[in-house]
């Protein structure tokens, strides 16, 4: 039975714009996690200074960033429903996100040495779990805050946020700590000291710009479940949901929509400097600036695209952005120059923001009011139980055909399948209470 005390503001409902700002601002936290340690700054240390060899190191951080994503899809779904059952969420936010804050912290002792490989590991895993839980319950906050009719609006806001964090977090980190040749604080370039105090600066920026959702969110209150209760209580939602899946037949749909385009999107990220590097002849300056560059574009996609998704509804937009993602990547799959390179990433840029926030936003309108921490759960599983297969396939096509061009076109594939199971979801978004 669903709670008593759930609150969902309807239309016409005074909204707490201190506790939206606040959550929006979580976004900008959390992405300086992502950007430097998962993407740019720690990733390559490690394989450079730690694994100290490209093949050996990118195999190593594959396999450490799997088993995280396999962790995170089994756990999700079910810490989710422990969650509803105990009403509060806060608790789960806060634990979390410190896990990830001391995780970060705790990367400055990895120093460019091969027996730091389980002291890396173990760390950037830890680091890996406390954000991607955090953000389930974080997204899961969105309905209790938002009015329906501007859910679009704010997830889009905090999306586009989340992207400046994280461009914001990597200037600071490159041209603070890794580029100067005398750096505002005397650190010891022979023992990477310039590159390690940058995991210490996503630590403080994390908790720091996290502060405000600790203090000026509102919480649902508990339930007076104890935690083993909650988790048997939780364990038996779950159990309850799957038994009655047909009566959620719809979010099935689109969870497995977005599992298949998010791993298309994934596989983008994953392959797109190896695609550019290797096609284009572009060097790691280029290839870094055009990181960025995509990430502002779809940091400004994300915002702009914010009211949109309010006028068109989540799934609508979600459609325009596969459309767009595939058009701009078929094109940047048959082009020749690298400025029409540049041009189609650009555009490609613009869809990638929106089509991450709306999918938010559509769960936020359709999920099961005593039920949206699981469902976000489920969310972040359909995010990462197929993280395998885009690249697996990119890698497999390449190989056989000896071309990149062919490896990258399988993620259109995943574009296209999921754009055709989008089509098969209710445009009517209404929150439910069944």
């Amino acid at each position: 039975m669903p709670p008593s005390n759930v609150y969902t503001p309807s239309s016409g409902t005074p909204e707490n714009t201190r506790a939206l700002w606040s959550w929006a601002l979580y976004d900008w936290a959390n992405s300086a996690f992502f950007t430097i340690v998962l993407t740019f700054v720690f990733a390559q240390y490690f394989s450079v200074s730690v694994i100290q060899d490209d093949v050996a190191g990118t195999r190593a951080w594959g396999n450490i960033v799997g088993i995280a994503g396999v962790c995170i899809a089994i756990l999700a779904p079910v810490l989710g429903a422990i969650a509803d059952q105990s009403g509060r969420r806060k608790p789960w936010l806060i634990t979390f996100t410190l896990l990830c804050v001391i995780s970060s912290a705790m990367l400055w002792t990895v120093t460019p040495d091969q027996e730091q490989f389980w002291n890396a590991a173990l760390w950037v895993g830890l680091g890996t779990l406390g954000a991607e839980f955090a953000f389930i319950f974080y997204n899961a906050m969105l309905p209790d805050l938002a009015r329906p009719e501007r859910t679009g609006r704010w997830s889009g806001w905090a999306w586009g946020l989340g992207y400046v964090g994280g461009i914001a977090s990597l200037v600071v980190a490159l041209y603070g700590f890794i580029e100067p040749d005398s750096p505002f604080l005397s650190l010891n370039r022979d023992e990477a000291e310039h590159v390690r105090a940058t995991f210490v600066l996503v630590a403080v920026w994390y908790l720091v710009f996290a502060l405000p959702a600790f203090f000026f969110i509102p919480d649902r209150p508990a339930t007076g479940l104890g935690m083993v209760e909650a988790t048997r209580a939780g364990f038996k939602q779950l159990k309850d949901s799957i038994s009655h899946v047909r009566q959620y037949r719809d979010i099935v749909r689109f969870l497995i929509a977005r599992m298949l385009y998010t791993d298309g999107l994934a596989t983008i990220f994953t392959f797109g400097g190896v695609y550019a590097a290797g096609t284009f002849n572009m060097g790691p300056t280029e290839v870094l600036q055009f990181a960025i560059a995509l990430n502002v574009t779809a940091g400004l996609g994300a915002l702009g695209f914010a009211w949109v998704d309010d006028a068109l509804g989540g799934r609508n937009t979600i459609l325009l952005s596969l459309a767009g993602l595939g058009c701009s990547a078929l094109a940047i799959l048959v082009v020749e120059g690298a400025t029409a390179f540049w041009v189609w990433g650009m555009v490609l840029g613009i869809f990638v923001g929106p089509l991450q926030s709306a999918s938010r936003s559509h769960l936020a309108r359709v999920a099961p009011l005593h039920l949206q921490t699981q469902m976000f759960g489920l969310f972040a599983f359909s995010g990462k139980a197929t993280a395998f297969a885009g690249p697996l396939l990119v890698g497999w096509v390449t190989a056989v055909t000896e071309s990149q061009r062919w490896g990258m076109s399988t993620i259109l594939v995943f574009l296209v399948i999921g754009f055709v199971l989008m089509l098969k979801v209710p445009k009517h978004e209404a929150v439910s209470s069944s």
